[in-house]
């Protein structure tokens, strides 16, 4: 019996043969799941989430992928997507390449397109610098936060990008990934970093969407069943102030922004991060909590008596009533929230502030940023060398009444009107100056003011955004502390933002209908605006550039122009855009800007015209400014520039150095005769 015991005993095996069979099993393991992962990619399951794809339509370019936010959402239905904005595969020498980061207000919510502070930004830099190119890639997206800025910036620095532009705070906890979030996946940064490098994985694509088909059958998803996606990112509605979740996101945005700004730092690369601002004065916190009455007794009845008062408009009353329950109790949103509303109408407008800054930072549904972020930017941006802060809450602050932001620039929460976008955009156009990355010649700079004149912001977007915030605030949570402000839909432009609004009609679409509505009425600086709005939002169509160029010429606005039609020229050479060029620039006295366009339609000549004796004249001028730069008292050079312009038939040149004469020597009968047969 104890012999058969001893026969069935497993012989002792030695541990370099266990090790062996060990690594073989790894190995195989390994090996198979290579060979899934390899099958599923040769059979193009799932999606690639790569940052940048080829652009289908030009090879030549970049563009944002599509499918780049899906590894950050766990329910694929509610993942957003970004703008289409193309860069080139090969950069020109001439080009200054900046990317944006960021979140719904970085992407211009609700305006979206020119209402963007990149779009700002862009219009104001083509301006001031007409013969530089700029590529402002904003690959923003919406119900995102740090961990998306984080790893976008990762694939960004092999795009050789001259700066980095980054606004990112507001969504930290309801994001995706966000510890309040409905798509959260774990509380850690680094490990949830990992899981995101592991869904680039076509298993793990596989693995998600079997795991959802099977939430699925068991029952409906929450996470996708109506209401606004604001509503579907929301796990936690109640996160209170200084709480182990609040903490958990503080840390999981300064995690990620210091991972951010370091590689970034590491890779020499100058990013310009913008501190947040969110509307304190004209919004109430969304959520307050009750306050425990055994531990603070007088806290109640002094509030109700607080609140008893202000609805009788006895203010002083109020502010003793509810000054004294703050005493009791000092961490309740709505206490400090109309204390700073009493504050601000006796004229303490230092204490009004603090008043709604720690109203908001007590509000429990966390759709703005507490002060804390705003301090962790500061931080990091002193900690690391190429990291600029850009100061927009002091900018913000400084546009708003008594130094308090409210919805005087503020559309709801968080996101900027149109004038707010434009603040936020020269706050970086200012940090991007004071930091060199941008040298201005004074006398071509687009100020500010210009730049709010000028910025082709067309009525269709403008109402649309107006459409956007308006809807937003008839739901969840603006329902119970914002009114939505009505509004009318008559008007051909009215109809056309409403159907953009609920997307019934595309952007380009809406653009196109605008266009032919204005042209048909002859209202061609409505016209000329939308032609502009299209150059910004398809800045490698030369069509656009050279409609814009046209209408530009029809107002008599030369200098918009030439400038259309030097970038249509850019993209697409020609003999008439070339004589357009020429004539423009020969009209406003630029010749030496002229010459170029002037050999380029000489080489392509397509018409029946001698232009020869256009290059001499012209090549007289120059040569006549430089002689009248060395004496400016010869009157006999001015007449002989305005002559050589007469012969060319450049009645604007020629009269420009006539009034020069006339006005040194107002019987010059050279001059008098000539502007005689000009006139």
């Amino acid at each position: 019996m104890s012999k058969l015991k001893d026969d069935n005993q497993p012989k002792n095996q030695s541990p370099r043969r266990i090790i062996v069979f060990k690594v073989i099993s790894i190995f195989i393991s390994v090996l198979l799941l290579c060979f899934i992962e390899i099958a599923l990619r040769i059979f193009n399951y799932g999606y690639d989430v790569s940052l940048f794809v080829e652009y289908p339509d030009d090879k030549r370019f970049f563009v944002l992928n599509p499918n780049a936010s899906k590894r950050y959402f766990t329910n694929q239905k509610i993942a957003t997507t970004g703008n289409v904005e193309l860069f080139k595969k090969v950069k020109d020498k001439n080009t200054t390449r900046i990317f944006v980061l960021g979140e719904s207000t970085t992407i211009g919510y609700p305006y979206f397109h020119n209402g963007s502070f990149h779009r700002w930004l862009q219009y104001r830099l083509t301006h001031t610098f007409p013969d530089r190119n700029f590529e402002i890639i904003n690959i923003a997206l919406t119900a995102v936060n740090s961990y998306t800025t984080f790893g976008f910036a990762k694939e960004v620095v092999d795009y050789e990008p001259d700066a980095v532009l980054i606004y990112t705070g507001h969504n930290e906890y309801y994001g995706a990934l966000g510890v309040g979030s409905t798509e959260k996946i774990g509380g850690n940064p680094q490990l949830v970093n990992l899981i995101l490098r592991l869904r680039q994985l076509r298993m793990v694509q596989l693995m998600t969407n079997a795991y959802e088909k099977l939430q699925s059958l068991v029952g409906p998803n929450k996470a996708s069943s109506g209401g606004t996606r604001m509503k579907l990112m929301v796990a936690d509605q109640q996160i209170p102030y200084q709480s182990e979740l609040y903490k958990r996101g503080i840390e999981q945005f300064r995690s990620n922004m210091d991972a951010t700004l370091e590689l970034l730092t590491k890779r020499d690369i100058p990013v310009f991060v913008s501190n947040l601002v969110s509307n304190e004065k004209d919004l109430k916190p969304f959520v307050s909590f009750p306050v425990d009455s055994l531990k603070f007794p007088r806290f109640k009845p002094n509030y109700a008596l607080g609140l008893a008062a202000l609805n009788r408009k006895n203010t002083a009353e109020a502010y003793r009533y509810l000054k004294a329950a703050n005493q009791v109790y000092s961490a309740h949103a709505l206490c400090n929230y109309y204390l700073g509303q009493l504050a601000y109408q006796q004229g303490d407008f230092k204490q009004a502030q603090r008043y709604f800054s720690k109203a908001r930072d007590l509000d429990g549904l966390r759709f703005r940023a507490p002060a804390e972020l705003n301090t962790i930017i500061n931080q990091l941006c002193r900690t690391h060398k190429n990291a600029h802060l850009v100061d927009t809450k002091a900018v913000f602050e400084a546009n708003s009444a008594h130094r308090i932001i409210g919805d005087e620039l503020i559309l709801e929460h968080v996101h900027p009107d149109l004038r707010g976008y434009a603040l936020l955009s020269d706050a970086f156009y200012e940090a991007m100056k004071k930091e060199r990355l941008i040298t201005v010649p004074p006398p071509t700079e687009m100020s500010l003011t210009q730049l709010l004149q000028a910025m082709p912001i067309t009525k269709v977007d403008s109402l649309a955004g107006l459409y956007k915030v308006t809807n937003l605030k008839r739901n969840w949570p603006f329902s119970e502390v914002m009114a939505a402000t009505p509004f009318t839909v008559k008007t051909v432009e009215e109809k056309l933002a409403y159907d953009l609004t609920f997307k019934q009609l595309p952007w380009s679409d809406a653009m196109s209908k605008a266009y032919d509505y204005h042209i048909s009425i002859h209202d061609l600086r409505q016209a000329k605006k939308i032609t502009e709005a299209l150059t910004l939002e398809y800045p490698t169509d030369a069509p656009y550039y050279e409609k814009a160029a046209m209408l530009s010429g029809e107002l008599n606005d030369n200098a918009n122009a030439a400038f259309y039609f030097k970038k249509a020229f850019a993209l697409a050479p020609s003999f008439d855009k070339a004589r357009y060029l020429f004539v423009l620039y020969l009209r406003q006295d630029r010749p030496v800007e002229a010459m170029p366009y002037l050999d380029y339609a000489i080489q392509n000549n397509t018409s029946q015209f001698n232009l020869s004796p256009v290059k001499a004249s012209a090549e007289q001028v120059i040569d006549l400014q430089q002689a009248y730069a060395r004496d400016s008292s010869n009157v006999f050079i001015l007449n002989q520039i305005a002559r050589a312009y007469f012969r060319m038939d450049n009645k604007d040149g020629a009269s420009k150095y006539l009034h020069k004469v006339l006005t040194v020597d107002a019987t010059n009968k050279d001059a008098l005769v000539l502007m005689s047969r000009i006139h």
